[in-house]
């Protein structure tokens, strides 16, 4: 292919939008009640913080991943279709103004954004099965040594640590709950225990009279997780470090008691009448946390996957002198069977999926040097991955990616006329997400949900 020397560009046409999708996307998130949470939780001086908000999350639903990318919204007609925006400069000042309080705020909004969201587009958080509440946290590499708290953190990363907790279904994809930034040296599991608080209410609000599962990892497996999972009403199922305890238990696992797990590329054996896998699964009573005083202790279930070692096939006509095994041991209070649980708490990865996400989206930065500021992106980045997972369940693709409902249904380009005074946007012809993109807007401009008296 050869390119045209016959072209010539001229930017000069005010009523062409590079992102006609964010009219139906914002549109949706006041629906569920964005811009009146910004108004009611976000407490900031001076005027027009929401906008501000608005302006920071409505340029990572564009594909901005820094404060220069946010100057997308003032291109040719963006401002008359979203209204009033903000330039970046604005934008960087009011990021730096603000404190560690108002990021804890601009968390409160998206709390209830989600439940808002859950209300106006009901398959956003599936109504079938447990609610799955995951934990974990990530580095977010930086460079240099002017952006504040930045240290090397568990991976020999040089950056900031971001913290989230994600609620999803078996039928549904995660949403984000609850999300912090923390210095980059911190330990995982330091103060998790208040994020799990905060997390865990929002998730029982969605889940009704349905089970709650907190999922987690190692670094999470903490007295204060599961005091806050109790505390909700929710089962907890966490990966438990190899303790004395945890070895003593184990050890005690009766050799009959284990399961194969039926993997998808297990083989039954008809004379064995047995599934032939490498990974087997056991549970014993357990008691955590023996360390601390005997109040604090929890009576629990210490459920374990034993997998078979590599390298321990026999020689040909040979049988193995003795196998040896890898053991993953998690603790949980729920009522599931043991391999349902073993196969509920491997579940605990679609966590890194999220966090992908955002790494390569609008969290592919932290733009400032202050820590308050990237603390208030992170929570943007957040608001804006919770409206994309919101468009795509309206849209009727709710296991899109936050880049493909980019590509596909907000980086729509257009132009903007106006007719009988209505603004029209004209959009592509045999644009293929067509049908997608109109479903969306009829979703976002519906009326109100009713609510109950």
């Amino acid at each position: 292919m050869q390119a045209s020397h016959s072209i010539v560009p001229v930017f000069d046409d005010p009523n062409l939008v590079s992102a006609a999708g964010l009219s139906p996307v914002l549109a949706l998130g006041d629906r569920a009640g964005l811009s009146g949470l910004l108004a009611k939780h976000f407490s900031v001086p001076g005027g027009n913080a929401g906008v501000k908000v608005r302006s920071v999350v409505a340029g990572m639903l564009a594909g901005a991943d820094d404060i220069d990318g946010l100057d997308v919204l003032r291109a040719g007609g963006m401002a008359r279709l979203l209204g009033t925006v903000r330039a970046p400069s604005t934008i960087g000042t009011f990021l730096r103004s603000l404190t560690y309080g108002h990021c804890l705020q601009l968390g409160a909004v998206n709390r209830r954004l989600v439940a808002g969201l859950d209300r106006v587009v009901p398959s956003l958080i599936s109504s079938q099965g447990p609610v799955l509440v995951d934990l974990d946290d990530t580095m977010r590499e930086v460079h240099g040594y002017q952006k504040q708290a930045v240290a090397y953190g568990y991976n020999k990363t040089k950056g900031l640590n971001a913290i989230l907790a994600t609620i999803s279904t078996d039928h549904s994809a995660p949403v984000i709950a609850q999300c912090g930034l923390r210095r980059g040296n911190i330990r995982s599991g330091a103060k998790s225990g208040w994020h799990a608080e905060r997390a865990l209410p929002l998730a029982r609000e969605v889940a009704g009279d349905r089970p709650v599962l907190l999922r987690a990892d190692s670094a999470f497996c903490m007295h204060q997780i599961v005091k806050a999972a109790q505390k909700a009403g929710c089962w907890f199922s966490l990966t438990i470090p190899a303790w004395k305890t945890v070895t003593r238990a184990i050890s005690e696992i009766r050799e009959e008691a284990w399961q194969a797990i039926e993997y998808p590329h297990a083989v039954f054996d008809d004379e064995a009448g047995q599934w032939i896998s490498d990974a087997e699964v056991a549970e014993i009573p357990f008691t955590a946390f023996t360390s601390r005083p005997q109040a604090e202790h929890v009576t629990c279930r210490l459920v374990v996957r034993r997998v078979k070692r590599l390298g321990g096939a026999a020689w040909a006509g040979q049988d193995e002198l003795f196998a040896t095994y890898r053991y993953h041991a998690f603790i949980t209070n729920s009522t599931l069977t043991a391999v349902d649980a073993d196969r509920r708490h491997r579940g605990h990865a679609i966590v890194e999926q999220v966090i992908a996400e955002l790494k390569g989206g609008p969290l592919a930065h932290l733009p400032s040097k202050s820590f308050s500021a990237n603390m208030a992106w992170l929570a943007c980045a957040v608001l804006a991955f919770n409206l994309s997972r919101a468009a795509a369940h309206a849209a009727g693709i709710g296991k899109a990616r936050m880049a493909t409902i980019a590509t596909t249904i907000i980086r729509v380009p257009g132009r903007l006329a106006s007719r009988s005074r209505k603004l029209i946007v004209h959009l592509p012809r045999n644009w293929p997400a067509k049908q997608q993109w109109m479903r969306l807007h009829a979703t976002a401009n519906a009326p109100p949900p009713a609510t109950t008296p």
